[in-house]
């Protein structure tokens, strides 16, 4: 019987059946070949001797691919690359802060406002730049305000209010302070001061602003106030006579307050907790001093480094010299250009 090398005998019932196995894997090269070798085997494989041609390690089909697989790489040029070219970064900086400055602005819109200034987009090219920094299109854009955008756009109508107390040096009695900002111009009227603040204190107080406003009160809509009991409805009617609907904060947001809660840490850092409180009547004197340092001589970042004072028409020019103020005894300092 002949029997091929790949080939098994398995004994079955007293019988040998023939059983072609699965073929012996190629042995693995020690040493890959490298493209290097490869092409110096397909330059030399004619001119190797006869005797070495019988026994060399690949086919003369496999020599011939790796020649063919060489002049490809040889001859293969870089695909050009397709399309438009990217936009720059700074339009797609310019694109995003039109968005963001305009929600009631489409794709279309944005695109005009560009060519005004002198470059050409396509609308669908916009379009992809919002969408993938995630901006919405202009409809649901223009409809999901913010408190945060809503402070900014209504400044110049809004007013705020809140309380903070002082504890005096000696008596350790807590004084409480009522005040309004005007939050367009930071202004601050310190209304008063009290140990007991009760809800008919506070509505007085508020009818005390509104008289000291007198028409300057009409350009304001809106009072941003916590949930303090001392805000009765009493109080929200005052205003509510005067055209100024009040704002209710949630509870425990300061943030939704801002503008007074920033001036009562500032109130603290820069006077009250730097002197020693004796009374009500000397808590009422520094914060009216305060107050009006705050009002007229304090640069605000807000304001372009301008006192809620200034004008901002007004340029100043430079002094040879310049005089100090002292205010609350030294606590503060102002300058002045010397006449």
């Amino acid at each position: 019987m002949r029997i091929n090398w790949n080939s098994t005998l398995v004994r079955d019932s007293g019988t040998f059946k023939m059983c072609r196995s699965r073929a012996p894997p190629r042995p693995a090269s020690s040493t890959p070949a490298i493209w290097a070798d490869r092409a110096i085997l397909s330059a030399l494989a004619r001119s190797l001797p006869a005797l070495l041609r019988r026994h060399r390690l690949v086919t003369p089909g496999t020599l011939l691919t790796w020649h063919r697989r060489l002049v490809r790489r040889k001859w293969r040029q870089q695909p050009a690359k397709s399309g438009r070219p990217p936009l720059a970064e700074e339009l797609t900086a310019l694109i995003l802060r039109l968005a963001h400055d305009n929600p009631t602005w489409g794709y279309v819109r944005v695109q005009g406002e560009l060519r005004r200034l002198g470059h050409r987009v396509a609308a669908a090219t916009i379009r992809r730049v919002l969408l993938r920094n995630k901006i919405p299109p202009a409809p649901t854009r223009a409809t999901e305000h913010t408190w945060r955008a809503f402070l900014h756009t209504q400044a110049d109508t809004l007013l705020a209010t809140d309380f903070f107390h002082v504890d005096c040096a000696i008596t350790l009695k807590r004084l409480y302070v009522f005040f309004v900002m005007e939050v367009g111009t930071r202004t601050v009227h310190v209304l008063g001061v009290t140990t007991h603040p009760t809800g008919d204190w506070v509505t007085q107080q508020a009818r005390n602003l509104l008289l000291q406003l007198g028409d300057r009160a009409h350009p304001f809509r809106f009072l941003i106030r916590d949930r303090d009991a001392k805000f009765t409805q009493a109080f929200d009617a005052v205003f509510a006579g005067n055209g100024i609907q009040v704002l209710k904060a949630a509870p425990q947001a300061p943030k939704m307050n801002a503008f007074a809660e920033r001036w009562i840490r500032t109130a603290r850092a820069e006077c009250t907790d730097r002197i020693l409180i004796f009374g009500q009547r000397h808590l009422r004197t520094v914060l009216d001093q305060y107050a009006t340092h705050y009002n007229t001589a304090r640069a605000h970042q807000s304001l372009e480094l301008r006192a809620p004072g200034d004008d901002p028409t007004v340029i100043p020019f430079p002094a040879g010299r310049v005089r100090r103020r002292k205010i609350l005894g030294g606590l503060l300092n102002e300058y002045h250009r010397a006449s």
